[in-house]
């Protein structure tokens, strides 16, 4: 699981231009990082206790989408659309994939 999170985190971090592509040079502890600011309410590792939707192990690709949508507005939200907008692209595909590599 860890080295296809790594392969991911490289491919991601490559097409974004984020750094070079060899695996040795990526921050596997990244992603992790990005994910960790959304403890306060989603829970440690995404795991929540009740009152936010649960993150761990939700498909990135559905991730994403929700991302997407409170930044661009579509989805309403009280403070996930400011939130979102804090994060580039690759950073947000970083969280989804981060995420969803969580049981």
């Amino acid at each position: 699981m860890k080295t296809a999170f790594v392969a991911a985190l490289a491919i991601v971090a490559g097409h974004a231009g984020l750094a070079p592509a060899p695996v040795l040079a990526v921050d596997t502890d990244l992603a992790r990082n990005l994910a960790a600011t959304c403890a306060n309410c989603h829970g440690t590792n995404g795991r929540s206790l009740g009152g936010m939707e649960t993150l761990a192990g939700v498909d990135k690709d559905r991730l994403l989408a929700k991302l997407r949508e409170f930044r661009s507005g579509a989805k309403p939200a009280t403070i996930m659309h400011q939130i979102s907008k804090g994060y580039s692209e690759a950073q947000l595909e970083l969280i989804a994939v981060w995420f969803a590599a969580q049981k």
